[in-house]
């Protein structure tokens, strides 16, 4: 089937993506973005050489230095798109950046059911290309959230796009509530997410599993509150629990409330 649903978020964070890009200056292009040795400008030539890679354009041959920041051989790879555009201005990568886009919504708007059943390895494993697109949706929507931070310009805070991200980040909750935090058996920890994304889960241990529900547990050992724009700078580690301290808030527990936060990193 034809994820008409999935192509709809992936152009609406794009292009709000160039559209933001349309506004900055070239200061604002090399401002030091949340992740360690990128640039604002750093950002959207990682996003642009992933299209690229899915477009199977050919690689760069261009080699990066090594960098204290590279810390695999997927962030090795990473680099490779991203140093090569260092030399340039914002505007040219900006300019790649809408027509790759613009090449990539083509394609998949014309793509048949064929396309998106291809096997394809995706970060969370063996998948389609509709399973990676699934999540390239969340990725490209938190680095355009990173961008606009840094920048100081709002906007695409809420809506389809920032609902999807929140609910593949929900995913990986019970991992981070049951294995990193060791919440006890049977045990509930329960998160009130307020700001432009607004909702309550609830992670309760059976078995020693985490199960995710909608809804803050009335009998929760400890209720974790914070808005989504906190949520998501921890769940992907652009910010520790140190650093966010005066933008979340514990009831219950705190020690346990403190190792779940400090545990939300969920990005490899």
């Amino acid at each position: 089937m034809i994820p008409t649903d999935l192509i709809d978020l992936l152009e609406n964070t794009w292009t709000s993506t160039s559209e933001l890009g349309a506004q900055l200056t070239e200061a604002q292009w090399k401002s030091p973005s949340e992740l360690p040795g990128w640039t604002v400008q750093d950002t959207l030539s990682h996003l642009l050489g992933g299209e690229r890679m899915m477009q199977r354009l050919p690689p760069t041959t261009h080699v990066a230095a090594a960098a204290d920041h590279v810390k695999n051989p997927i962030g090795a790879n990473n680099e490779n798109d991203v140093d090569e555009r260092r030399s340039w201005s914002g505007a040219q990568v900006l300019t790649e950046w809408n027509e790759i886009t613009a090449l990539r919504i083509r394609t998949l708007r014309d793509a048949d059911d064929a396309y998106f059943a291809v096997e394809a390895m995706t970060p969370t494993g063996p998948g389609t290309v509709a399973d990676f697109l699934h999540i390239r949706i969340m990725d490209c929507w938190l680095h355009e959230q990173e961008m606009r931070r840094v920048t100081g310009i709002s906007g695409n805070e809420s809506g389809d796009c920032a609902k999807h991200a929140l609910n593949r980040l929900i995913r990986t909750i019970p991992i981070v509530v049951g294995k990193r935090a060791a919440t006890p058996e049977g045990a509930t920890v329960s998160f009130h997410i307020t700001g432009a994304v607004q909702r309550a889960i609830a992670c309760t241990i059976t078995n020693g599993r985490g199960t995710v529900s909608d809804g803050v547990a009335t009998d929760a050992l400890v209720t974790i509150t914070l808005d989504s724009a906190t949520f998501f700078q921890l769940a992907t580690g652009r910010v520790t629990a140190d650093e966010s301290k005066n933008k979340w808030s514990i009831t219950g527990d705190k020690d346990l409330g403190y190792r779940v936060v400090s545990q939300l990193n969920m990005m490899i």
